[in-house]
């Protein structure tokens, strides 16, 4: 408690050094012995005062325009009571699976969780982007910053995971899911962070969290109610052609990633139905009623499974959807027993290799091009330079090689794995 009191009193002490009279922070960093070593001051509002806010119920801006009024704080340090926890997660346009570079374009899909604050849990979203808007290559790629409070921070958590699992971004490439993996991880949760911390546990880039058998289960269900819903929409379709009555196939195998699971479904279309996961000789394993009035199109499935209300992310692909939950981010089929054993059967379409070519690895502009077609060039030499969102980006070449061809030049501006040259 010694060590707070002295930090508090230097900060006073400082603040009063400048003759400085509005909201403002001093900053600390701690060692592992919690030794508290001075860091800068910002004199203005910070980016993480919503969280203060929250749990001190004061409108720092108002304070802030009350004292340029002229006007004397009402409030003494004894009338600030702390109630509850607050988390904030700054929603960037970075994409975590390019070590976190800028991502630029226009938000075709932007649509937060509602604001709210009911039994004892809060949503906050700050914000200064609409659904249309484009996030250019010249500012700051914060989009938002999302703060969820509750009474514990274990509260404050999973609120923020519901949160993060119900907002719905699309168009560019943002961190949402990093930030959804960050509040499932042990460390996290445990509250064992330190600067080190992305380079500690993702030494080899960030990838997305590895399904648990709970998980799985929870995207297995809602892979196959999505299906079912579909079918059953379908058939509500008028004029269609006269025939025979349509039957569905009483089992259904759902594919997330390279694992089968076998689920039987039993409902019709506005009630709630019932998915019963099958073990490989058909036997139940698990039942689950699901209510939900998820229409196809929509960026989120919301529902309840049981007696718990979930959100999923959900994006058409090719014959089926990418299903985003609680940081894992999974591809996910549906099929009957028959197509199931067809698709088993499919040859794999090796991708592409883009080993002899230099790819842009954001959207960006050309700033300089450093070689000439014909030039050798040594592992480590700088190739060009890319700028984006007030950074300029060194390329180099990986290994020793000799360029063939330039297909951009300074001014151009790239898509993200644009091909800037081609190596021979």
């Amino acid at each position: 408690m010694k060590k707070h009191a002295l930090k508090w009193e230097r900060r006073l002490a400082l603040a009063r050094a400048v003759d400085y009279a509005s909201a403002g922070t001093v900053e600390f960093i701690a060692d592992k012995d919690k030794n508290f070593y001075f860091l800068e001051m910002n004199t203005r509002l910070q980016v993480e005062h919503p969280v203060t806010e929250l749990i001190t119920g004061i409108d720092l801006v108002e304070q802030m325009i009350r004292v340029a009024a002229g006007e004397k704080l009402k409030i003494t340090q004894s009338d600030i009571k702390l109630n509850g926890w607050a988390i904030e997660s700054r929603v960037y346009a970075e994409d975590p699976y390019r070590n976190f570079l800028p991502s630029t374009g226009r938000l075709t899909a932007y649509r937060p969780p509602g604001e709210e604050s009911k039994s004892g849990l809060t949503i906050r979203n700050d914000t200064g982007v609409v659904e249309g808007g484009e996030i250019s290559i010249y500012y700051d790629p914060m989009i938002a910053k999302l703060i969820t409070h509750a009474n514990t921070r274990d509260a404050a958590i999973d609120h923020m995971i519901g949160a993060l699992d119900a907002f719905y971004i699309d168009g560019i490439q943002h961190n949402i899911p990093f930030l959804s993996a960050l509040m499932e991880h042990p460390r996290w949760r445990k509250g064992a962070i330190t600067t080190g911390f992305i380079a500690e546990e993702y030494p080899d880039g960030f990838a997305p969290r590895a399904p648990d058998d709970e998980t799985r289960d929870t995207l297995t269900i809602v892979a196959a109610a999505i299906d079912h819903l579909g079918n059953q929409r379908r058939r509500k379709i008028s004029d269609q052609l006269v025939g025979d009555a349509v039957r569905f196939a009483h089992i259904r195998v759902v594919q997330l990633g390279e694992e089968n699971q076998k689920v039987s479904i039993s409902g019709v279309l506005g009630e709630d139905f019932e998915v019963v996961l099958l073990e490989a000789n058909g036997e139940e394993r698990s039942m689950t009623r699901v209510a939900s009035d998820w229409w196809f199109g929509a960026p989120i499935w919301q529902g309840r499974l049981d007696a718990e209300e979930i959100s999923v992310q959900v994006r058409p692909i090719l014959n089926g959807f990418d299903l985003s939950h609680r940081g894992v981010h999974v591809a996910a089929y549906v099929y009957t027993e028959t197509e199931a054993a067809a698709v088993a059967l499919m040859p794999f379409k090796e991708p592409p290799d883009t080993s002899k070519q230099l790819l842009c690895p954001m959207p960006g502009l050309i700033v300089t091009i450093h070689v000439t077609e014909g030039q050798q060039v040594k592992a480590g030499e700088a190739l060009c330079v890319v700028e984006a969102m007030k950074m300029e980006n060194i390329l180099r070449a990986e290994r020793d090689c000799t360029v063939a061809e330039l297909l951009a030049e300074p001014g151009d501006s790239l898509a993200v794995d644009a091909t800037i040259m081609v190596f021979e």
